[in-house]
């Protein structure tokens, strides 16, 4: 089977590196290739390294139209038997590209939609209009997450079309052996400036508004000789030194700006901060556990989504200064060190996040008439991918017979 993944483009952003992480996962049965509208960035590199064929379709701009017969012609030729999009403007693009190049097996995933809002921008009703529009020429939506299934159903996306996916992590690349993580933690606190004994404060995100990094700093003005580590880069950079400076804390701040060793700084760190008011799964978060640190977050709907007890060392907080300055000063004092990986870590285990993907191309490419059945891999296939909600789906259509008894090609 050939996948085509449509992408907007290729920064090192959540959703990027989430695509590339799935490929990296995905059963070797599958051939995969990317195409990113613009901007092929630091995960273009990455996956270019790893084998992978990254296509750049040099968009110019949201309505640069000429980029929809490029990528028409690019799924045409290359006979691809599925076409998955990720992010707004690829699904638009990819979807409608998919139908004119005659492939009908179009699954696009939902990385970022909160009520009101998607990708960080408000949606208007001309951008919701667009993507409903878009939704009908496609065959699923996978949400990586109930809050995200639940503004698509909002939105008037048939329950029936929507799939609950979550994102996954790759909880062995956070996880350290008490030696390496030592050695990882001088080497990066040498390099950072920060002292080996000070209490250090992580938070990994874009530099945005909506993160709310200036809770986790205000905090700091209230934490005598801790540091804020900031990983990540993002046009609030310059409002964030600005701030630091007022505050009378900008020789504690370190930015890092765009990393590729997030598993490895998070040694450097004694706690991880969320401090984001919405959010559509909380990967950020995730990680942070994965690498065994105490978490601090104001939203994160994988872990809402789970038991208490899935994520013990998780502690919910208002989105304000004061309450995170209060829980950050008992961590100054107690310092807990490493904690055991929870089980909400292998709940999202990208293993079996990937096979379930692999699992849904099979059934969506096979579910279409006249289309070969993909090989199977061995052992045998993991099980289906649920529902969002509901237990409805669509029955694989048999191929109609000419009047003589014999199957009509499907392009007859």
């Amino acid at each position: 089977m050939r996948v085509l993944h449509v992408v907007t483009g290729l920064h090192a952003g959540g959703a990027e590196r989430q695509l590339a992480l799935l490929l990296r996962y995905l059963p070797k049965d599958q051939e995969h290739e990317v195409a990113a509208l613009t901007n092929p960035g630091a995960v273009a590199r990455e996956l270019r390294a790893d084998g992978f064929t990254v296509h750049h379709l040099d968009m110019r701009g949201n309505r640069d139209l000429a980029v929809l017969p490029r990528l028409t012609r690019l799924i045409r030729t290359g006979r691809y038997d599925l076409v998955h999009t990720h992010l707004y403007r690829a699904m638009l693009y990819g979807r409608l590209a998919a139908r004119l190049a005659g492939v009908r097996a179009v699954i696009a995933t939902e990385h970022s939609l909160q009520s009101g809002v998607i990708e960080g921008r408000p949606t208007s009703r001309g951008v919701k209009a667009l993507y409903l529009g878009a939704e009908r020429l496609g065959a699923t939506t996978l949400a990586v997450s109930g809050q995200v299934a639940g503004v698509l159903g909002a939105w008037g996306v048939p329950a029936e079309r929507i799939r609950l996916l979550p994102n996954g992590v790759d909880a062995a690349r956070y996880r350290f052996t008490p030696a390496a993580r030592a050695a990882h933690r001088g080497r990066l606190r040498a390099q950072l400036g920060l002292p080996i004994g000070v209490f250090v404060i992580g938070a990994v995100g874009r530099l945005v508004p909506g993160k709310r990094f200036h809770v986790p700093l205000e905090a700091l003005a209230r934490l005598p000789d801790a540091r804020l580590l900031l990983i990540g880069e993002g046009p609030e950079r310059a409002a964030l030194l600005e701030r630091a400076a007022r505050l009378g804390v900008r020789d504690r701040l370190v930015l890092t700006g765009e990393r590729d060793d997030v598993p490895e700084l998070l040694t450097a760190v004694d706690v991880l901060v969320s401090p984001s008011r919405e959010e559509t799964f909380g990967l950020a978060a995730l990680e942070g556990l994965a690498a065994g640190l105490p978490l601090l977050h104001s939203a994160c709907p994988a872990l809402a989504e789970l038991p208490p007890d899935a994520a013990p060392q998780a502690r919910l907080l208002p989105s304000e200064p004061e309450p995170y300055a209060r829980e950050l000063a008992l961590l100054a004092t107690t310092r807990p060190g490493p904690q055991p990986v929870p089980p909400a870590v292998a709940h999202y285990d990208i293993a079996r996040i990937a096979a379930e993907l692999a699992a849904l191309y099979r059934e969506s490419a096979a579910a279409l008439p006249g289309r070969r059945k993909p090989a199977q891999p061995h052992p045998e296939p993991p099980a289906r991918v649920p529902p969002a909600r509901g237990p409805s789906r669509t029955p694989a259509r048999t191929p109609r017979r000419t009047p003589a008894g014999r199957r009509r090609r499907p392009d007859a």
